[in-house]
């Protein structure tokens, strides 16, 4: 098996609790999610545009392929994760694309998590109906 010269950039993503594995590659701007083309397998053209924007913000859309892996969560979560991934592996591979990245907030791992339920209560914060009597 014949290694190819390209040279790949690589980039953890994490959003709620979806995990996504982004490999860049330098090629004509073909995105693949989980080896299906990013019009399969996200339906929602809000969605696509999340993944596209650190391409977008460092205008490197046409420059890379980016191949990436996904699991967990729903679809909105896998978008969010999969663009955290392509920041990272941007940054990995031009340091001078962090400020814009960084501005844009693309570096950030969001924090916002599902709550725990808590015992006593129905769900995380909703309790059952209070009765005087």
């Amino acid at each position: 098996m014949a290694k190819s010269n390209k040279i790949v950039y690589n980039g953890t993503g994490r959003r709620k609790s979806s995990i996504a594995r982004v490999r860049l590659v330098e090629g004509t701007g073909k995105i693949t999610i989980n080896g299906k083309d990013i019009d399969e397998f996200l339906d929602l053209e809000t969605l696509k545009v999340i993944v596209r924007q650190p391409l977008t913000a460092t205008n490197t859309l046409s420059k890379y392929d980016v191949i990436c892996s996904v699991h967990g969560g729903g679809v909105s979560g896998q978008a969010g994760a999969i663009r955290h991934g392509i920041a990272r592996a941007l940054n990995e591979a031009n340091s001078e694309y962090r400020p814009v990245l960084k501005a844009n907030g693309f570096l950030t791992r969001d924090p916002r998590m599902k709550e725990r339920k808590k015992y006593g209560l129905k769900k995380a914060r909703k309790a059952p109906q209070f009765s005087k009597r």
